[in-house]
């Protein structure tokens, strides 16, 4: 059995086993054995996964910005690529945080589950204090020592530390920051190697909390849950056929339509890989032979965007860190919410286009409002799905932006002539 079959496993088993335990009446008799056993294997798994979340999202990001090396060189594709890869995520983490704002899938979460989630860890519930003013905000994205921001938990500034660096590898060249590179490349691999180390406990961690929670609490948990999952499938649905379309048929030179005709196969492998690096191969094949993009206009857009133009993830990502504020009862104001919006939009240069790639980061996000980090585990029972879903939407739009820039490009190069 595959991992993510094992995980839906998991949680299906557990969540029937609550739920029979709750309707029979003998939670209260079970308590100690939920206590002592169950719960702390779900700690356990979460605290595993979380320490991954620094040493990944500095690397990913990183590395995310320097594989523009050839940006420098291939000058107008590269500029054209960042620009619509920065506004078509932002696009779709604004669909995504509208649609939780407007469908609000975690209020009215059950105040018990919130209490036993919170107990569960040691981050706070509440955010902490935000700058008094605009100024204050944006000085503090940049902190004087990112070794301290590290320890302080300030993620965000973390990001952009990292963000910045690699913009330093990249304008240093790539000869003369190979060794470096390489040490980031290392970082990246062995902590990728320990996320799937650890989420080959998932199975046994999300059983552990789905059981721990059903049976005290019941059905409700699981129709919120449910209620997420549509909105963010909702979405991520919108923004494929909504915005894509638009964009497609403005600016592409061809219909909505054909463009997902065209690009079918590719949305296939990656709804059946959930991973936009494995798919690569298949969708260097539709952009050339099937979509028609220049060669050398295709490869460079398409590799770029395997690592750096996560659409789907950056809007799952949004509509997570609202709807588990929701959950947690933490009010956001418009400046956090923007936190969010920034973050997302980061997220998708640096997470890593894998099955599961986007649980450190999402992790970050949350610590980075105030949310509690536990939340994560309601929702990977579920994730798995979702990771499938967004990954079509990765694809898709790594292969619109090529689209996009190759239309452009030609012009460009008739102009030239």
């Amino acid at each position: 059995m595959t991992g993510h079959r094992k995980i839906i496993g998991g949680f299906v088993a557990g969540a029937a086993l609550g739920l029979a335990i709750h309707a029979s009446g003998s939670t209260q008799a079970l308590t100690g054995f939920l206590d002592w056993v169950v719960q702390p294997v779900g700690r356990l798994f979460l605290r595993l996964l979380f320490m991954s979340v620094l040493p990944l999202v500095v690397s990913s990001l990183i590395l995310g910005v320097s594989e523009m090396g050839d940006a420098a060189r291939l000058g107008r594709v590269a500029v054209k690529t960042l620009a619509l890869t920065v506004v078509v995520t932002g696009i779709s983490v604004l669909t995504g945080l509208f649609a939780v704002e407007l469908l609000r899938p975690g209020t009215g979460f059950p105040v018990d589950v919130r209490e036993a989630l919170i107990k569960s860890g040691t981050l706070p519930a509440t955010p902490p204090a935000a700058p008094a003013n605009a100024a204050d905000r944006l000085l503090n994205l940049l902190p004087q020592n990112p070794f301290k921001a590290a320890a302080d938990g300030d993620v965000l500034g973390l990001m952009f530390f990292s963000l910045l660096f690699g913009v330093g590898i990249l304008m240093a060249g790539r000869e003369k920051t190979a060794t470096l590179l390489k040490v980031f490349e290392g970082i990246f691999e062995a902590s990728m190697g320990f996320v799937g180390l650890v989420m080959k406990l998932a199975p046994l961690g999300v059983g552990c909390l789905v059981l721990n929670l059903t049976a005290r609490f019941g059905y409700e948990l699981l129709a919120h849950l449910l209620g997420y999952a549509a909105v963010v499938v909702g979405a991520l649905a919108f923004h494929q056929f909504v915005t894509y379309s638009a964009l497609v048929q403005a600016f592409g030179g061809m219909s909505a339509v054909d463009f997902f005709r065209r690009t079918r196969e590719a949305m296939i492998t990656a709804f059946g890989t959930s991973s936009s690096s494995v798919t690569l191969p298949i969708s260097l094949k539709v952009c050339e032979e099937d979509l028609k993009v220049p060669r050398d206009v295709g490869r460079f857009v398409l590799t770029v965007g395997a690592s750096a133009n996560q659409n789907g993830t950056a809007l799952y990502e949004g509509v997570t860190a609202l709807f588990l504020a929701q959950c947690f009862g933490v009010d956001l104001n418009l400046g956090q919410k923007a936190t969010v919006l920034m973050l997302a939009v980061l997220g998708g240069v640096g997470t890593a286009g894998v099955p599961g790639g986007s649980l450190p980061m999402l992790m970050a996000i949350l610590g980075s409002i105030g949310v509690p980090v536990e939340g994560v585990l309601l929702i990977l029972g579920i994730d798995r799905f979702l990771d499938m879903c967004r990954t079509v939407l990765n694809v898709t739009g790594d292969l619109l932006i090529a689209v996009l820039v190759g239309r452009w490009e030609g012009r460009a190069r008739r102009v030239q002539a």
